[in-house]
């Protein structure tokens, strides 16, 4: 029988990841079956999942490229921690990226078996503090309870085992200390998926499969108001990364706790995790701009899962005005920003939060396109009905969406939104960073640069009169409606100038003017 292992080692680190990785990928659909608080919109399991697939994806990047050579175990360590504070989703995920923060702080420095007591210790401690208002009965408590249990320290395997039972034992006592959880019949879903997590680091040590924790009842997830005593929450959950300084942090969490509840702020050294459930989004996001650099945004609009819709449309946008716009029009929204394209990841976890049977992707981005087709092969693979419709940009993506009709068949709505895109040329205005050879000639840094397709076809110095000279090429061959997209930071006159122009100049052309909000390219037109 092999000697079970002292320390943790570079590959043992990763194999924790990986394994609970999977399984949070058995569990998901378990675990989100029984999310009923803080807010029972059925989505813990995917939200730990996709936490923990980010910190994996860091782990192996610190093994790539090194033809062999393990890479130290505190590099991959803090790998781990960094990753999940970088893809941390909803209020489960954003503990368990502390959690592993608080772990990584103190194995950094030895990984034997007193240190990984020592580790979920501080890892307990670093979650709880970071909650605004503990609640017993919760993830929290399940891993003060897997710290305790092993708090005397030992050999490495003896403490993981400690830890999981310990906190496996917690997880079956979580219905007796939270009243929702007891009226729904099931165990604290958080609390959960930390079981699973602790399960797949016993056995990345053993190499045995521990015994799984307590199976969910087979109940239906209660309305919201049934699970929170009559009082509807807030109505949208709030996430971003934020780079601030303590202090500003501090005055944040102050800010975010009279905005809203389920506050949690997580990470340091410059860089934080926040997140926070608010009726008040915009005030949410102005609150970190107040305190520092906040950025990849995501706001949800909590909707309790009941029976999926027959269809739903999933747009990734440029810009938080336009993505609100979309949004208004019945599509779930995914916000991309300059130099931050979204995921294969983020784009299932969009198809899955639009709840339908069926789902039109628009990725509005042709480098997306590779991205979308994988994302949505995975959610046909989990049996949601997913057409890709290729759009490249977001004006194409306007004109499908003006067209869908939920109550049509879905392939004559697909048709019908495919044609739209496809009759939609456009053109996007852009400030070159550097000197570059382009197809309409060499820019210099600062110059205007007129897309058209894709391709620049205007080199200017001036952004209104490069607009007007792209506008006018687009409309040489016909048109009937321009569409102009503007960005919070585009010259408020730039829009009029343009609608005059194409009154002036083009008759019978319409043209309906959008705004875009921060992080979408200074103007975008489309012509159909």
């Amino acid at each position: 029988m092999p000697r079970a292992p002292q320390t943790l080692d570079a590959e043992a680190v990763r194999s924790w990841c990986a394994g609970a990785l999977a399984a949070l990928g058995r569990e998901r659909e378990e675990i989100d079956a029984i999310n009923v608080y803080p807010v029972a919109d059925g989505d813990t399991g995917t939200n730990l999942y996709l936490t923990l697939e980010a910190a994996a994806q860091a782990v192996d990047e610190t093994f790539a490229g090194r033809s062999g050579n393990a890479p130290d175990v505190a590099e991959v360590i803090r790998a781990m921690a960094h990753g999940a504070l970088l893809g941390a989703r909803g209020n489960s995920g954003t503990i368990l990226s502390q959690l592993l923060r608080g772990t990584a702080a103190v194995l950094a420095e030895g990984r034997d078996g007193d240190h990984l007591a020592r580790a979920l210790a501080s890892a307990a401690q670093a979650a709880r503090q970071a909650v605004a208002h503990p609640v017993e009965g919760t993830l929290l408590t399940v891993a003060d309870a897997a710290a305790g249990a092993c708090a005397g320290g030992g050999e490495l395997v003896a403490v993981a085992t400690a830890a999981y039972e310990g906190a496996r034992a917690a997880l079956e006592r979580t219905p007796g200390q939270l009243e929702v959880l007891r009226r729904a019949g099931v165990v604290d879903a958080g609390g959960r998926g930390l079981v699973a997590v602790l399960g797949a680091l016993l056995e990345a040590l053993t190499g045995e499969t521990p015994v799984r924790a307590a199976e969910p009842a087979h109940r239906p997830v209660p309305a919201a108001d049934d699970c929170a005593g009559g009082t509807a929450g807030p109505a949208y959950e709030v996430i971003y990364l934020l780079e601030a300084g303590d202090a500003a942090v501090e005055r944040l969490r102050a800010r975010l706790d009279e905005l809203g509840e389920s506050l949690v702020v997580v990470g340091g050294d410059g860089l934080w995790n926040v997140h926070v459930h608010v009726d008040d989004a915009g005030a949410a996001v102005e609150a970190g701009v107040e305190a520092g650099r906040p950025y990849r945004i995501r706001i949800t609009h909590f909707e309790v899962r009941g029976e999926p819709a027959e269809r739903a449309v999933v747009a990734v946008l440029p810009g938080e005005g336009l993505a609100g716009l979309c949004a208004e029009a019945g599509a779930t929204t995914l916000l991309a920003r300059p130099g931050e394209p979204p995921s294969g990841a983020e784009l299932t976890e969009a198809i899955r939060r639009a709840h339908a049977r069926e789902v039109v992707l628009l990725p509005n981005d042709g480098d997306l396109r590779q991205i979308a087709a994988a994302a949505a092969e995975q959610a046909r693979a989990e049996g949601i009905r997913v057409a890709l419709i290729p759009t490249r940009a977001a004006v194409q993506g306007l004109a499908a969406l003006a067209v869908h009709e939920p109550d049509r068949r879905f392939d004559e709505d697909v048709v019908a939104m495919t044609a739209a895109a496809g009759a939609t040329r456009y053109a996007e205005l852009a400030v070159a960073e550097r000197q570059s050879f382009t197809s309409a000639g060499v820019c210099q840094a600062g110059d205007v640069l007129g897309l058209i397709e894709g391709d620049v076809a205007v080199i200017g110095q001036d952004l209104t009169d490069t607009a007007r000279t792209v506008l006018d090429r687009m409309l040489s061959a016909g048109g009937e409606l321009v569409t102009l997209v503007v960005a919070a930071d585009t010259p408020a006159s730039l829009a009029a100038t343009l609608e005059s122009h194409v009154r002036a100049t083009h008759l019978a052309v319409d043209t309906t003017t959008y705004h875009a909000g921060d992080g979408a390219p200074p103007l975008l037109i489309g012509v159909e």
